[in-house]
């Protein structure tokens, strides 16, 4: 990641949000579709339709070489699952990573992921996936003006931590606009005070890869899918922010709970992360340059 995300005008941060606001759609969409029998490919399909029939682009397809429009990460899947045959079984966890081009010629990237449930978890896929699911509102709560990246890193790893869980290493989240990888390399781990300067306008995502296991990761010979090396569970949640003059602004917040992630009567959301609580940036318009 070489080029660093700019702070964007009040009419690009409408664009902005317009594409953010497509990928949690994206989400809401699938939540109630997911079932044991259907295939990952399946998944792509729908998420494939949807952001063309909102004339957007899967921001995936063809990226680097990438196959498909969303990764589908399960189980032991860390992330960037390609999507094929497998077929999903009742007590499965999905990751489904999904980021939209919006409008499909000189738009913005928004990207977001969340961990469904297929069918009835077991207690272990149940507690990763709630450690990963806070851990996301835990490093969210501590971004704002004048704070560093590693402060955010390291309020996810102590929190991860003391749940008996790790966060990968290996894999972070990053600037995003108008391109899809953009400095800064957002870690989910580190040292509190260390890492570039967190400014206002600036727009980045956080997406902790939570293992139940040790945070050890391994690809497949794909070059895309990537396996804790323990194989263990693991379980990620992302959102794509816009930091404000007091804290951030959740760009990809949903307007309602996600089927099959959020609608489970053991699930805590924050406020961050909350739809009906987002937090908004104060003047709705572009973060001052």
């Amino acid at each position: 990641m070489q080029v660093r995300s700019d702070v964007l005008s009040a009419a690009e941060l409408d664009q902005m949000r317009a594409s953010c606001r497509l990928a949690a759609a994206t989400l809401e969409m699938v939540g109630p579709l997911l079932r044991a029998g259907m295939t990952t490919l399946d998944i792509d399909r729908l998420v494939h339709d949807f952001i063309v029939g909102h004339a957007a682009y899967p921001s995936p397809l063809n990226y680097r070489g990438f196959p498909k429009s969303v990764c589908t990460s399960i189980n032991d899947v860390v992330c960037h699952g390609i999507p094929d045959a497998t077929v999903l079984k009742d007590g499965d966890i999905v990751n489904v990573d999904v980021t939209t081009y919006l409008p499909a010629k000189n738009g913005f990237h928004g990207d977001t992921s969340a961990t469904f449930f297929i069918g009835e978890p077991s207690a272990m896929a149940k507690h990763v996936v709630e450690v990963a699911r806070q851990a996301l509102e835990v490093g969210m709560a501590v971004v704002k003006p004048d704070a560093r990246i590693g402060d955010i890193g390291h309020a996810i790893q102590t929190f991860v931590e003391s749940k008996g869980c790790s966060v990968v290493r290996d894999y972070t989240g990053h600037g995003i606009g108008r391109v899809f990888h953009a400095e800064p390399s957002v870690p989910h781990f580190g040292r509190p005070g260390t890492g570039p300067r967190i400014r206002k306008g600036h727009i980045f995502t956080i997406e902790p890869m939570v293992n139940i296991g040790g945070y050890a990761t391994e690809e497949m010979a794909d070059g895309w899918t990537v396996r804790t090396r323990d194989r263990s569970l693991s379980a990620q949640f992302e959102h794509t922010i816009l930091v404000t003059r007091t804290g951030c602004e959740v760009l990809t917040r949903r307007s309602q709970p996600l089927v099959n992630s959020e609608d489970r009567p053991w699930v805590q959301l924050g406020p961050l992360s909350s739809p009906t609580s987002a937090v908004r940036s104060e003047d709705g318009a572009a973060a001052d340059r």
